[in-house]
């Protein structure tokens, strides 16, 4: 009896091990096909950036300084989101909660900036206005719905529902904060320095 639920318990971790490893999996090829959607972008940015109608006299610029805001605020909150990931596997709830709460209000914040970013850059039928909104409204969008699931996270981190050994909603919505990290730096250095 006691060979048999041994090797059920054996059993039992293999299937959660292949399953966090199809999770994982499954996480990465979400990520790259995403990456070429926003690589797509870039593309188009560069392609209309050759139009006669790209930037017509007068066009106001973005902000260089509100988009190198918009970055360190996006950084502040995936370094949390980090430390956040390393409490978890250490089992730290305590350390885990206001870290990835922190990491979550700078990301509504950055959303907010970015918004205000967009908002502000005036002639909106330009081709330069109508492609710096489409890039940055497509990743504030983002931004916002992987906010609201690390919202989701935090409610069922307080209830106790992670520890270091089940946490991969936590690692999946750290994941995807990272993308959005790599997403916004691709456009960052297309938009306010290219």
């Amino acid at each position: 009896m006691h060979k048999q639920s041994a090797l059920l318990e054996e059993q039992l971790r293999q299937d959660e091990a292949l399953v966090l490893k199809n999770n994982r999996f499954g996480m990465l090829i979400f990520q790259i096909s995403w990456i070429f959607v926003f690589l797509c972008m870039i593309v188009v940015n560069w392609q209309l950036r050759f139009s006669r109608n790209w930037k017509p006299e007068g066009t106001q610029e973005v902000n260089f300084w509100t988009g190198l805001l918009a970055t360190a605020i996006l950084c502040l909150s995936t370094y949390l989101v980090w430390r956040s990931i390393q409490a978890i596997r250490q089992d730290q709830l305590s350390a885990f909660l206001p870290q990835w709460l922190g990491a979550i209000g700078l990301a509504l914040l950055f959303v907010g900036v970015m918004f205000y970013e967009s908002w502000t850059i005036a002639q909106p039928e330009t081709q330069y206005a109508q492609v710096f909104r489409l890039m940055t409204g497509f990743h504030m969008v983002h931004a916002l719905v992987i906010s609201v699931y690390m919202l989701l996270v935090y409610r069922n981190s307080r209830r106790g529902d992670y520890t270091a050994d089940h946490y991969w909603a936590v690692e999946a919505g750290a994941k995807l904060w990272y993308f959005v990290l790599v997403a916004w730096l691709l456009f960052y250095v297309v938009i306010y320095w290219v």
